[in-house]
């Protein structure tokens, strides 16, 4: 092989180096091959067209988010959202701007990197997501992060603008009218804003400061041009040159698109330098024993990473190394040349083929798991297809989505090339699934605004009538207006409470004055009254005796002789209230479930309903019943729900404990009301 022949190879191997995709992938056997070619030196009217070329680069506006400066009059939430548009434009520009010392690749951990399941999260997590890169990663690093939790942001929010808009308009609003925005909102533009600020800084600086690196670098080529023409003691011009080469290394990073043609160059000329200290050939030789020597260490140190049992370890060095062949070291002599650039190559190619063949053993792991997890979004999707409209039917697909979702991230990792079309599908399978599983709520929301339509009809007739005299007339409609009250089903959990106590207030109203022009003294009822004021006397001057079997049979005897008194004049009929109080005051000192206690008090509530033989207090009674048992589901459902977030952590964690009392004390809550309503309904 001839000496160009040989230069050539090592040009080849360097620019090889320089100019690869450091990306995991991009290793492969073209890396080996390319070890067979050779540096050639930089022409001079290429070198002088450097200059040229990055004078121009520094005219060009470096922002053109300048030119979308607000408008006067935009309002706040405007004037982030055109910032955050006007900063985006920077976007492709900051993309090419990349330090020539950013050659490093990453491990093979980082393969699933910006995986993390964002569209899981609420606006809340999102935001507070955000907020935690902001502070704790580089700028430069969370792109990819940042881009996906404000493209679900924005997506949750779009939905949440929709839901409300439907809101306003089932409300009788006009939509010309409709306005919405949140907090969550605003403090999510106020983030994200200052993200691209930081961003933008980021990369203007790192600009201006490549830029300047750029300079003294071709300054220092100009200076080294200009050694071989001074008139001045040889001693004198290598002191000078050395201190070239020092401040070379410590000029830091340039733009990666100069790298090549300006590092060429400045090759050339320390060549064209050492052309001339052949005068004097003990510098040269000097010089070119400190090199032979620097390397020799890192050929050793190449040979030694052949033995390294971590393949992107090894890799990883190996770069360094090729950087301080390249950058650190200058010319040996010729009868060294070959021999140390020929071994540095072998160690080379040994290292590149030992990474060729671990990634293909891994990637056959990675195929079977991209398998895994394309079938695993299959399941998704038929999960959304097959998934019935009901709300028993979307609460188990929810709990279906979760063990899918897990047992995704659980697969582990996938070819490279198909990580992020994996990671794409799956994400939009589990987003249709939502969607599908929000419009069905969605059509839920809007059932029930009708029904609250309807409810409101109601009210507004039980309130034109609640003062009406004519009983005989307006009795049978009330009646009738509470029984289609109870058909018409659920309205918005926000109005439930609110609508509730304005229809039973106007109704009451009515009933109380119906009775009370009905209910007239007797004497049988003044009776009854004595007799009840009789033993109300003797239960509060009663002391338990410390037998709470004992003490517990003679209370209930007395509520049974309560029972059988029978009726007091109407309007004497607070003594019920008496009555009750005192139970519960004896209740309280005894040792007996709660349970036991509040249904023997719930017998003695429904003695005073049914001896009253109104049906209407009856009937209400059931209502209420039924919508305590009713809500207490919901609760028990919601806990349960939320129980599928800590699936990762301990039964031992002080809120898991927590959420599983609840749920118990639900539970018992739930039987208690299950077993008044069956005792009603043996009056009824």
């Amino acid at each position: 092989m001839s000496d160009q022949e040989k230069d050539q190879e090592r040009e080849a191997i360097l620019k090889n180096e320089q100019e690869q995709d450091v990306n995991e992938n991009s290793v492969n056997e073209s890396d080996t091959s390319d070890l067979k070619k050779s540096p050639q030196d930089t022409p001079d009217s290429e070198k002088e067209s450097i200059k040229e070329t990055e004078q121009k680069k520094q005219e060009t506006s470096v922002d053109e988010s300048d030119q979308n400066e607000n408008k006067p009059g935009d309002t706040t939430s405007e004037k982030v959202e055109n910032q955050i548009e006007a900063s985006e434009s920077d976007e492709d520009e900051e993309d090419e701007i990349t330090s020539s010392d950013d050659e490093e690749t990453e491990d093979d951990s980082e393969q699933d990197k910006g995986t993390t399941d964002y569209h899981s999260m609420s606006q809340k997590e999102l935001v507070g997501s955000l907020k935690d890169l902001l502070k704790t990663g580089k700028i430069q690093e969370i792109k990819k992060e940042v881009d996906e939790i404000r493209h679900e942001f924005n997506s949750q929010f779009d939905d949440e603008i929709n839901e409300k808009k439907e809101e306003f308009i089932a409300q009788g609003g006009n939509i010309i009218d409709f306005h919405y925005s949140s907090p969550l909102k605003n403090e999510f533009n106020s983030l994200y804003f200052e993200y691209r600020e930081k961003r933008n800084n980021y990369f203007k600086n790192l600009k201006k400061d490549l830029q300047a690196n750029l300079q003294k670098r071709l300054e220092l080529i100009e200076e080294l041009k200009g050694l071989i023409d001074v008139e001045e003691n040889i001693n004198t011009t290598y002191k000078h040159f050395k201190d070239i080469q020092e401040r070379w290394r410590e000029a830091g990073p340039i733009p990666r698109d100069g790298y090549n043609t300006v590092w060429n160059n400045y090759h050339h000329h320390v060549e064209n330098f050492y052309d001339f200290l052949h005068l004097n050939r003990e510098f040269r030789d000097l010089d070119f024993k400190h090199n032979l020597e620097q390397k020799l260490k890192i050929i050793n140190r190449a040979e030694e990473l052949a033995n390294e049992e971590n393949v992107n370890k090894a890799f990883r060095e190996l770069q360094l190394l090729h950087k301080m062949w390249k950058e650190d070291t200058g010319p040996v002599a010729k009868e060294y040349r070959d021999d140390v650039w020929d071994r540095f190559s072998a160690a080379t190619k040994v290292i590149h083929d030992k990474r060729a063949e671990y990634q293909k053993e891994i990637e056959k792991d990675f195929e079977k798991n991209l398998e895994l997890k394309n079938e695993i979004t299959s399941r998704i999707e038929e999960l959304t297809e097959n998934t019935k409209n009901s709300h028993q039917a979307w609460q188990q697909g929810i709990k279906a989505l979760e063990k899918l979702r897990e047992e995704f991230f659980n697969a582990g990792k996938v070819p490279a090339k198909n990580n992020d079309e994996s990671w794409n599908n799956f994400k939009e399978a589990v987003r249709n699934f939502n969607r599908k599983k929000n419009q069905f709520y969605k059509n839920q929301k809007k059932e029930q605004y009708t029904n609250l339509s309807k409810k409101q009809e109601l009210i507004k007739i039980a309130e034109e009538n609640k003062d009406s005299d004519d009983f005989e007339v307006v009795t049978p409609l009330m009646k009738k207006i509470q029984n289609e009250w109870k058909q018409i089903g659920h309205v918005p959990r926000k109005d439930s409470d609110k609508i509730w106590k304005q229809f039973k207030a106007a109704c009451n109203h009515y009933f109380d004055r119906f009775h009370a022009s009905r209910n007239k003294a007797s004497e049988d009822e003044v009776k009854n009254l004595e007799a009840k004021n009789t033993l109300l006397e003797e239960l509060k001057a009663f002391d338990l005796s410390g037998e709470p079997k004992s003490d517990l049979k003679f209370i209930k005897e007395k509520i049974s002789t309560w029972k059988d008194i029978g009726r007091v004049p109407f309007a004497k009929k607070n003594i019920e209230s008496k009555f009750n109080k005192t139970i519960d005051a004896l209740f309280k000192k005894l040792d007996v479930s709660k349970k036991e206690i509040e249904l023997i008090k719930y017998d003695n509530k429904l003695n005073n309903i049914t001896s009253q033989d109104d049906e209407r207090k009856i009937q209400n009674e059931r209502f209420f019943i039924t919508k305590k048992i009713d809500e207490v589901k919901q609760e028990i459902n919601q806990l349960e729900n939320n129980l599928g977030f800590f699936q990762y952590v301990d039964d031992s964690n002080p809120m898991v404990k927590e959420v599983h009392k609840n749920i118990q004390r639900h539970k018992d809550e739930l039987e208690l009301w299950k077993e008044k309503l069956k005792k009603l309904k043996e009056v009824m």
